[in-house]
């Protein structure tokens, strides 16, 4: 009995061993993990005013209140989420005819939502992804998430090329996707990322020459193009030991023809009421209003934020984004925009909701009727 009970714990140990070193394996040889700050950056970031003992800080600082309560609290949450928090049936989305991305005038403004944060913008003739995921894991493994909620995306990575600008708002996995880098990386002429995601692209094999890293309120060009990375109240990381180790932040894109926002992920905070006085206003504003929680709102808006952030930046027109892709928190799927749309309406801010895949143009007369409650439809 002892006999077997010793070779039971030499088993388990065994084992837990086994899952530690293929763990520490997958941490440090997987490329989706991207690669790492040297002491060298630290000693540059530290002049930033926004970094210190390896970390960058947001402007307003963020509680978070971690305690036996709020781990009980998301642990039951996590546990039993809304029963609506994923569609019950594929969403269709609306298919992106790759012609029609091929000499287009320069005065065509186009936006497409790609979902959850991704979007093709069109502007000036020239095209500009953001944040884009094509993959159907917002996570390093899909053992690690849920599903994405479409089978297909609008276009096919195959499909997209002479991309002038691919813009990243932070290096979260539901917003810097290395398959579809891996993809994309040589029909992308230029990269645009925060302070230290540019490892990420350096360790993926793009050339430092095509990679511009930017603090807040730093502004880089395409030709004509101007784009800005402004702040956000966030954070960062893709391993265990990397918290916040690059920055994280909201894009201007604008032109003769255009001013667009980005409001990449965040919670609400000042900074939008400066950057609309300083850049405001905006054609539209890309404000995110998914995958929130009390707990955490420091980090994420909640969607009645999202709307006053809006009026903030000095928005003529929201497009709400961080929802209808992926379940990463545990409210309905359509919580967000259902939410932003009634706080909009009470506001009176203009609201669009198109389809994944569907294109607002900004250089034609526009009707909010074009894009209204689709999730309701099947």
């Amino acid at each position: 009995m002892k006999k077997a009970i010793k070779w039971f714990f030499i088993s388990i140990g065994s084992l837990l061993f086994l899952l530690l070193v293929v763990g520490i394996a997958f941490l440090n040889l997987s490329p989706q993990f991207g690669g790492k700050v040297s002491e060298e950056q630290q000693v540059a970031y530290a002049k930033t005013g926004h970094y210190a003992e390896g970390i960058f800080l947001n402007e307003e600082e963020i509680v978070m209140d971690i305690n036996c309560h709020s781990i009980m609290a998301m642990l039951k949450e996590t546990m039993n989420p809304d029963p609506n928090v994923a569609p019950d049936h594929n969403i269709e989305v609306e298919k992106i005819n790759p012609e029609n991305l091929l000499n287009q005038p320069d005065s065509l403004i186009r936006v497409t939502w790609l979902g959850h944060s991704s979007f093709l913008i069109e502007t000036g003739g020239k095209k500009v992804l953001l944040d884009p995921v094509f993959g159907k894991y917002a996570a390093p493994h899909h053992w690690l998430g849920r599903a994405r909620f479409n089978a297909e995306m609008p276009i096919t990575l195959a499909e997209l090329s002479n991309i002038d600008a691919l813009i990243i708002s932070h290096d979260h996995y539901d917003h810097l996707d290395y398959p579809s880098i891996e993809k994309l990386k040589n029909k992308v002429g230029h990269f645009f990322v925060p302070l230290g995601v540019g490892n990420h692209l350096r360790r993926w094999g793009i050339a430092e020459d095509k990679i511009s890293e930017l603090d807040w309120w730093q502004e880089a060009s395409i030709e004509d193009l101007n784009i800005i990375l402004t702040p956000s109240r966030h954070m960062s990381g893709r391993g265990l030991t990397d918290q916040s180790a690059t920055l994280w932040g909201s894009w201007i894109i604008q032109d003769q023809y255009a001013n667009i926002f980005f409001s990449g992920d965040g919670g609400y905070g000042q900074h939008f009421k400066e950057i609309g006085d300083k850049y405001g206003p905006f054609d539209v504003g890309l404000m995110e209003c998914g995958q929130y929680n009390e707990l955490w709102k420091d980090v994420h808006m909640m969607p009645e934020e999202s709307v006053v952030a809006a009026i903030d930046v000095q928005a003529k027109l929201i497009v709400p984004i961080h929802w209808g892709s992926f379940a990463l928190a545990t409210h309905s799927w359509t919580d967000p925009v259902e939410r932003i749309t009634k706080t909009a309406k009470a506001m009176n801010v203009p609201i669009a909701t198109p389809r994944i895949g569907a294109p607002i143009v900004l250089s034609e007369a526009f009707d909010a009727a074009d894009h209204g409650p689709w999730w309701k439809v099947r």
